[in-house]
């Protein structure tokens, strides 16, 4: 197992003690249950927060946001398998801001310890930690944390709720709860009467729910079953609402133009073309740009185009070069963390190969399909906001502060959205909607950003370098020490976000690299923070996204300087650290048929990483067609410790597989006088059907901790792909993106 011995005492208190002691603190408070924000009328019951009930059935309410993930299906499963109603049945709706809707299991990963071998005590003060959560109310899709947070919290809703109607029914028939069943929706008596849950409803709300136990997983129907995903008809017809789909009657289209050099103000603007255009409502001055109103959006992107702005500079260095500069200056400085040190990798090994490579990582935006858009409506005394988004309270509370309200005169609507990975985190898209909604009080005002002003505004993934130094004697790896440079994505969304400086070891600069279940003696890792203000933002899987290419890349150079096979030498170092992670590398070599030997024209790359509690392991086939690289086939095998929903779980580690080889292809965001030189699509490509590999996925159950789904597929795919193109070329890629090197398929 392997020791953090120098994980400073300070540096842990001030990263999680601190928090802890605020558990402590407010025991008393986060023990107590939190309000239940839905509203019921007559004949209607809000059982708890999850579980709405009226005369047209059972409504589940679920806490987190649906962004193609499946998330709605899986947690309306969770509450359905407990509540006994048919599936055909099933309503999903998002809940409200609320309190009630925190998510514990986004806290509780702040721990600066590798997941795979937290003990007994370490699980018990993140979960701890997570109630942190209860007290601040952070209602937050992301950091794959749904399942973790949902599994325990959605099945007692809905076993509660199971209970209270059924109690509801032994008042009126006048017998004993415990000889009445339920089944799709009804409560049944022994001699065959039944009563639906919508007649139950209003007595039901009367009684304090009781305590339950969860059925056991040999009497699930829903969990462990591939189920029909609630959100596909609507999507299917046309008939789904995302936030761009929104019609409010009275509505005004806008879109906005801010500073091309981020974060810096706007000095002045001539508006006088704009406002001459047939149409043109207004337009408005904000702090570091502009919005234009118009009768419809086209008329907004082009009278936008009409108003002339002089723009303030950037406050961070102006062109690429000075950029990545300060980020190789930092491994000058002292470093932030060393969250991994066993061994001593200062001594010399006699007889060993020592190994040392550099790797380069871009700046990266999340190029979601629908880009930033909000509705708002102010009303002087009350706000009404509809978006996409994946923090309801900050977005609620934040949107509140930029027109003068309080919270609870804020209503928000949260609709689908058209891909999230993070962006959605943010609130700059509802807030700017709800300052331009104030200029036009009483009209309802639809902003919609440009595609180019989406992806030149986005909060980015961190671009870093990384520096390895490794060993290598008798076919195994004897030292690994990395060091890895560029600006910190917590402390850029954190400040931003929240008003918090973070403090201590950064634990998300350096994941998935400290935290990855090797057993090598010397074994070290260190981040070195770059300061730069740059707006950064959590990209699907983060710090894993970085580090999973470089640590992983360098574990491959290693296995080839010891004349190893790939797999078995990562496999060697992996058996005794952590079974779960060793058994999907088996799997996956078992899956691809590896060998270790190619034929000419075909190169194959594994790759390994460990991210939000599920290990992953991917093997990627690239062929050679007239001197051009295609991507023919890949395997993935992960340990989810408990499958809920085989298939949404093949889709969701096939599409993070996707979002990373497009990054490792294409991905690159790069800077000129200040601002960012990339704009659409055509700038910033994605892998389409006839690029994309052919895939099998397997997914294991180990059993116990439920691992995330969403993003750990993506650490481990872009590895994979630059080990199977050196497999196939003899060429390492050690910068990305590879379409600046290699000729790829496109």
């Amino acid at each position: 197992m392997a020791s953090f011995k120098k994980i400073a005492r300070r540096t842990f208190l001030i990263g999680s003690a601190a928090i802890v002691g605020g558990v402590a603190f407010g025991a008393y408070k986060y023990t107590r249950p939190l309000e239940n924000p839905l509203e019921a009328g007559p004949n209607e019951a809000a059982l708890n927060p999850f579980i709405f009930i009226d005369q047209e059935g059972v409504t589940i309410i679920t806490p987190r946001a649906e962004m193609g993930q499946g998330v709605h299906t899986t947690l309306a499963a969770l509450a359905a398998e407990e509540l006994d109603v048919a599936w055909e049945d099933v309503r999903v709706l998002h809940g409200p801001p609320a309190k009630a809707y925190y998510n514990s299991a986004l806290m509780g990963a702040v721990l600066p310890v590798p997941e795979y071998s937290k003990s007994a005590l370490m699980q018990t003060m993140s979960e701890a930690i997570g109630e942190v959560n209860k007290l601040l109310g952070m209602q937050m899709t992301g950091g794959s944390t749904s399942m973790m947070d949902g599994y325990d919290r959605l099945r007692r809703a809905g076993a509660t709720a199971r209970e209270t109607l059924k109690l509801a029914a032994a008042d009126a028939f006048n017998i004993s709860a415990h000889s009445l069943k339920t089944m799709n929706g009804r409560v049944y008596t022994p001699d065959g009467n039944s009563i639906s849950y919508s007649d139950l409803a209003a007595a039901a709300a009367k009684i304090d729910p009781p305590q339950v136990e969860l059925r056991p997983q040999s009497e699930w129907k829903y969990i462990g079953k591939t189920m029909p995903r609630v959100d596909m008809l609507g999507k299917a017809t046309g008939t789904a609402e995302f936030g761009v789909d929104v019609r409010v009657e009275g509505m005004k289209y806008a879109t906005v133009r801010m500073n091309p050099r981020l974060g810096a103000p706007m000095e002045s603007m001539d508006a006088s073309a704009a406002e001459a255009m047939t149409g043109v409502e207004k337009v408005i001055a904000l702090e570091d740009g502009y919005a234009v109103i118009a009768s419809n959006t086209w008329l907004a992107f082009q009278a936008a185009d009409a108003v002339e702005a002089d723009w303030a500079d950037a406050p961070y260095p102006a062109e690429q070069s000075e950029i990545i500069q300060a980020i190789e200056e930092s491994f000058a400085g002292k470093a932030n963390s060393t969250l991994r040190d066993d061994g001593d990798v200062e001594t010399t090994i006699e007889g060993a190969d020592v190994i040392e490579a550099e790797y380069r990582m871009p700046f990266l935006a999340h190029s979601t399909m629908e880009p930033m858009n909000a509705t708002a409506h102010f009303t002087g005394d009350a706000l009404e906001v509809w978006c996409g988004n994946q923090a309801p309270t900050l977005m609620r509370d934040q949107c509140a502060v930029a027109v003068g309200l309080e919270p609870e005169q804020v209503t928000l609507h949260t609709t689908l959205m058209g891909g999230g990975f993070g962006r959605r985190s943010e609130t700059d898209f509802g807030v700017i909607a709800a300052k331009v909604a104030k200029e036009m009080p009483n009209v309802p005002v639809k902003v919609t950003w440009t595609r180019e002003e989406d992806m030149r505004h986005d909060m980015f993934r961190p671009a870093a370098i990384g520096r390895y130094t490794g060993a290598v004697k008798d076919g195994k790896a004897v030292l690994l020490d990395g060091r890895v440079a560029g600006p910190s994505v917590t402390a850029s969304a954190m400040k931003r976000l929240m008003d918090f400086s973070a403090a201590g070891a950064d634990k998300v600069h350096v994941e998935g690299a400290f935290d990855q279940p090797y057993q090598i003696p010397n074994y070290r890792i260190q981040g070195f923070l770059t300061p730069m203000n740059i707006p950064l933002g959590f990209w699907r899987s983060v710090g894993n996204s970085v580090n999973g290419f470089m640590h992983d890349s360098f574990l491959d150079e290693l296995a080839h300087a010891a004349k190893a096979d790939p797999l078995e030498f990562r496999l060697d170092m992996m058996r005794d650290e952590h079974a779960p992670s060793a058994a999907v590398l088996e799997a996956v070599r078992d899956m691809s048929g590896w060998t270790g030997k190619t034929e000419d024209g075909i190169g194959r790359g594994v790759a390994f990483a460990h991210s939000f509690g599920t290990p992953v392991a991917m093997v990627i086939e690239v062929v050679d067609e007239d001197s051009t690289i295609r991507i023919n086939k890949a395997w993935i095998a992960a340990d989810l410790g408990t499958i809920l929903d085989p298939g949404n779980l093949e889709a969701q580690l096939y599409g993070g597989m996707i979002y990373g080889l497009s990054a490792a292809v294409y991905g690159e965001i790069t800077f000129a006088d200040g601002a960012v030189e990339q704009g659409n699509f055509p700038d910033y490509d994605a892998l389409r059907i006839h690029n994309a590999p052919t895939t099998e996925v397997k997914v294991l159950a180990s059993g116990g901790h439920i691992g995330g789904a969403g993003e750990p597929g993506t650490p481990p795919s872009m590895s994979a792909l630059t080990n199977a193109i050196f497999d196939l070329t003899g060429e390492r890629a050690r910068t990305l993106p590879l379409m600046n090197t290699f000729d790829l398929l496109i």
